[in-house]
């Protein structure tokens, strides 16, 4: 067989590779926005196994398939591999693409909110700041990949108490996501989700209330009423009900999410015990305030 062809025939095979790695990583994407985690991570891995046999350790379209992987891990609370996987890209991308390209600025932004999982806000907010300063220089104040950074920057400014700069920035992200997509948009709901929160922790409960039912309803019209980000917001508005009193109204809620939660997520997973802890929270105080039995002598 002359070189030509078998050159040729070297080429179609990676041709084919290459394709199959985009359907996995696609049907592996929509596994991850359904909240499909269990499923999502074997097409990831044959992702990433396929990719490195056709371009070795140390090439851009790898680091591509760690960074999604490592999200999955996020998601998933295995947060000491997503940071392994996210470290692994960042280098990878910056000798490929440079350091001010809008790949890197995502690559930031993912650390950043992996930081904000774990709860280590201040080791998190210089990765959000780099972010928001890449993506600002390469695409402008007003591009809503700007906007999504900006609101995982607000995201870890509220978890330091930071609320002035935090709100400032939420409600300048939600303008571009409304202004962009539209008032009824997924990350129209994420941002509502998380004003509301801050609004809770400054004691407007009224107004995050009303942010919360917003968000909530948006969430199950996008996702489906399973979806563990609509867990997440029926824990918040949980804790928003207890605090008011409206314990029955609470308890149907935490219920609710636990079942989603636990359909999804592993019991070890940061939000599974986090939102366990608040229904057992809920169900001492009921205990307490329930009428005692009388006894009769």
């Amino acid at each position: 067989m002359k070189w030509s062809k078998v050159e040729s025939n070297t080429k179609k095979s990676q041709a084919a590779l290459q394709k199959q790695i985009r359907l996995l990583c696609g049907a592996a994407d929509d596994h991850r926005t359904q909240g499909r985690y269990i499923q999502a991570e074997p097409l990831y891995l044959r992702a990433l196994a396929l990719a490195e046999s056709v371009w070795g350790q140390d090439h851009p379209e790898v680091a591509a398939v760690c960074n999604n992987l490592a999200v999955l891990y996020k998601y998933t609370g295995k947060f000491d591999e997503a940071e392994r996987l996210y470290r692994r890209a960042l280098p990878l991308m910056e000798q490929s693409l440079g350091a001010e390209h809008p790949t890197i600025a995502t690559l930031y932004h993912n650390l950043g909110g992996l930081e904000h999982a774990r709860g280590r806000f201040a080791e998190g907010e210089p990765l959000a700041r780099r972010s928001v300063e890449i993506r600002e220089r390469a695409l402008g104040p007003d591009h809503p990949d700007v906007a999504a950074d900006i609101a995982a920057l607000a995201a870890i400014l509220d978890g330091q108490g930071k609320y002035d700069e935090s709100e400032s920035l939420y409600r300048r992200a939600l303008a571009i996501f409304e202004r962009e997509y539209g008032a009824e948009h997924y990350e129209v709901a994420i941002n509502l989700n998380n004003l509301a929160a801050l609004k809770q922790a400054q004691g407007y409960l009224d107004e995050a209330e009303r942010l919360y039912r917003r968000a909530l309803s948006m969430k199950e019209a996008l996702l489906g009423s399973k979806h563990p980000d609509v867990a997440m917001t029926l824990n918040n508005l949980a804790v928003l009900s207890k605090s008011r009193g409206r314990y029955v109204e609470a308890e149907a809620m935490y219920r609710r999410a636990i079942a989603i939660f636990e359909q999804l997520l592993d019991a070890s997973h940061p939000k599974v015990i986090s939102c366990r802890k608040n229904f057992a929270s809920l169900m001492r105080k009921m205990e307490r305030r329930a009428p005692q039995p009388t006894r009769d002598l």
